[in-house]
């Protein structure tokens, strides 16, 4: 039987998320160096983080749902000082971050960022932590707080 892995996680929370989440779908799947990880973070580089693996037969049906996830989340997460649903889980961009993907794109078989921000396309806010969803009338609170 063939497995595919359909993403990698640096911690085990967002990773357990979305197993349970494929799972209550109907998709057959398990994760991959969960415990090593989760034991000896330092070692999540090296081999390549916790992955979320499926069946190569379900990989179409998981693509699908992966995307719909994303969608999702990308429709919740509002950014506290625009307003604006572009959210984006990208590499900080430190000197640290390109020193770590350029030695993993050496010595290893793809890059990989140390550090990842949460960040607004619209107006460039960065966070490390997810912001809070809002409603519109929670919003206007929240934006006649920040002037």
């Amino acid at each position: 039987m063939d497995f595919v892995t359909i993403r990698t996680f640096q911690n085990y929370f967002t990773a357990h998320i979305l197993l349970s989440r494929f799972r209550d779908s109907g998709i057959e799947c398990f994760l991959k160096d969960e415990f090593l990880v989760t034991v000896d973070p330092i070692l999540s580089n090296a081999v390549g983080g916790i992955k979320l693996v499926v069946k190569k037969e379900d990989e179409e049906e998981a693509n699908l749902l992966l995307q719909q996830f994303d969608e999702s989340y990308r429709q919740s997460a509002v950014c506290p000082k625009c307003g604006s649903k572009t959210i984006e889980l990208v590499p900080k961009k430190t000197t640290a971050n390109m020193a770590t993907a350029i030695l993993t794109w050496l010595f290893g078989s793809y890059a990989i960022s140390a550090k990842n921000v949460y960040h607004c396309t619209s107006c460039g806010y960065e966070s490390e932590n997810l912001p809070e969803t809002f409603h519109n009338d929670e919003f206007e609170f929240e934006e006649e707080n920040l002037n």
